[in-house]
């Protein structure tokens, strides 16, 4: 099994030599990077199973990164911020973000959570990473849709984690709870925003009437549920 590969981009070189001695302690590859643009570069010939942003960046703003990562990567992304605002939480994680650690934090906690991601990300219970359901394909190993005319639709690592979950349990329901023990994060208004998002952007995708959605289901006051037929391969 490769060791997975954690990179981390902060302008703050304590940081990401704390950060890269306890990683590298428990047994990741690391790389660091100072900046925006010398992380994207390097996209190019390395793939990271965990990518720990900073927000503030000298050359590129961290959101519009996050974002960018969560649609076109199938990595694990971190936030790591000294923004604490209930807000900045919200939006990052509604831009596809996995997770959010605030600033200062124990490495030890950082360490704990990305193994707890990547737990999470390896699932044992599917021999394939391919789900179809009326009409659709779900390509999880490439985080798209694919429609019964080919035609493919990128989602976010963070919209494919609800998605497998959906998947994963057709027709029962999901509560809110189950959705937060399932998936991690801290219970809560930031939460369930961000679950409100990424179900909506995956309605969207699956070309779901909002008011009157066939496939994901809003039990008011009780959760959520897939209605489909399942079949993975």
């Amino acid at each position: 099994m490769t060791t997975p590969l954690v990179t981390i981009l902060d302008d703050e070189p304590a940081i990401r030599t704390m950060l890269a001695d306890a990683l590298e302690d428990a047994g990741f590859r690391t790389l660091t990077f100072a900046r925006a643009t010398e992380f994207e570069a390097s996209l190019k010939s390395v793939t990271p199973d965990v990518c720990l942003v900073d927000l503030s960046l000298p050359d590129r703003d961290g959101l519009t990164l996050v974002h960018r990562l969560a649609l076109e990567q199938g990595a694990t992304v971190i936030i790591i911020s000294g923004r604490a605002q209930v807000q900045d939480r919200v939006t990052g994680l509604e831009l596809g973000a996995d997770d959010y650690i605030i600033k200062p934090f124990d490495p030890a906690e950082v360490v704990a959570r990305i193994r707890a991601r990547l737990r999470r990300d390896t699932p044992a219970r599917h021999a394939g990473d391919t789900a179809s359901f009326e009409g659709w394909i779900a390509h999880f190993d490439r985080y798209v849709l694919e429609d019964d005319q080919g035609q493919e639709t990128p989602f976010s690592h963070a919209e494919g984690e609800v998605l497998r979950l959906f998947l994963d349990r057709p027709k029962r329901l999901i509560s809110r709870q189950s959705m937060q023990e399932t998936l991690g994060g801290v219970a809560g208004e930031s939460f369930d925003r961000a679950m409100d998002v990424r179900i909506s952007r995956l309605r969207t995708k699956l070309r779901e009437d909002p008011k009157n959605p066939r496939l994901i289901k809003t039990i008011y006051g009780a959760g959520y549920i897939f209605l489909g037929d399942v079949n993975w391969g």
